[in-house]
């Protein structure tokens, strides 16, 4: 049961995380997304999942690179959101250099030469960014619920990865009626089942 939530108490931890995640030596960014990558890789959900959505990172985002390029190596369809309007669309890419760019705030996506939309009922799996995460599965976005929305509209059997740096997990993120939490939580050094 989702508790009723303030805006500030989330603006103010999102601020809070956005610092201290921008405060991580880029070195230790790029060591902990190789650890994430080969968790992401050990996950049974994962491995089975022949179409998964990651994203492409953006500023300190820990970089789906190394387990996405995993993932096109195998066959396996990968893609990539989105945004329009007040939705994330979803889309295949087969180049996770050519087929992105930038888009909505610099974020980098699929551009518009190559995405085909893809309803989002094709995904076995989602593999989700956060600026935190709790022990139950809460996920603290950037606060435009883009990705909420997008969740929302899940297969119920679809199942959502959070991924983070070790340093972005909290005690508690506060929750809205519309917040969707994820199934787990991986970091560089440990893999969270949240029964959700």
């Amino acid at each position: 049961m989702a508790v009723a939530a303030h805006g500030g108490d989330k603006r103010a931890l999102r601020e809070r995380m956005l610092l201290e995640r921008a405060a991580l030596p880029a070195q230790g960014r790029a060591a902990a997304a190789e650890a994430i990558a080969g968790r992401l890789a050990g996950l049974p959900e994962l491995a089975a999942a022949t179409a998964i959505l990651g994203y492409a990172a953006f500023g300190a985002e820990v970089d789906l690179g190394p387990f996405l390029t995993g993932c096109l190596a195998e066959d396996r369809a990968v893609y990539l959101p989105w945004v329009d309007g007040e939705d994330l669309r979803i889309a295949r890419v087969h180049d996770l250099a050519g087929d992105v760019g930038p888009g909505w705030r610099g974020v980098r996506e699929p551009i518009p030469g190559v995405r085909r939309e893809e309803d989002v009922a094709v995904l076995d799996a989602v593999v989700a960014p956060g600026i935190a995460f709790d022990r139950r599965g809460n996920r603290l976005g950037y606060g435009g619920g883009h990705f909420d929305r997008m969740l929302a509209r899940l297969r119920p059997s679809t199942f959502v990865v959070g991924v983070a740096y070790d340093a972005q997990l909290v005690d508690a993120v506060p929750v809205e009626a519309h917040d969707a939490p994820v199934d787990a939580v991986v970091t560089e050094s440990r893999t969270l089942r949240t029964g959700r």
